[in-house]
C-alpha cells in the first residue's frame, strides 16, 4: 500500500511537469489555450509548472537517498 501511495505522489508532479512542457511547446506552434490570454503568459505558466514538478520529484528522490545514506558526505545533515 505504501508503494502505491508513493507512486501516486510521484505521478501527480510528473503530470504537472508534462503539462508545463506541453504549454511551452504549444507557443512555438502558436496554439493559445482558452483560459490564458497571451502566449507569453502561457510560456511563463508552463515554465513554472515544469520547474515545480521537476523540483518536487528531485526533492523527493534527494530526501529518500539522504535517508538511505546514498548521498555524498557534504549533503548529509
Amino acid at each position: 500500500m505504501a508503494r502505491l501511495i508513493a507512486l501516486i505522489i510521484m505521478l501527480i508532479p510528473g503530470v504537472v511537469a508534462a503539462l508545463g512542457i506541453k504549454l511551452m511547446r504549444d507557443i512555438f506552434f502558436g496554439v493559445l489555450h482558452s483560459p490564458i490570454p497571451s502566449l507569453s503568459l502561457q510560456f511563463l505558466l508552463g515554465f513554472i509548472f515544469f520547474i515545480a514538478g521537476l523540483g518536487f520529484i528531485a526533492g523527493f528522490i534527494f530526501r529518500r537517498d539522504r535517508k538511505n545514506n546514498k548521498v555524498q558526505q557534504r549533503f548529509m545533515k
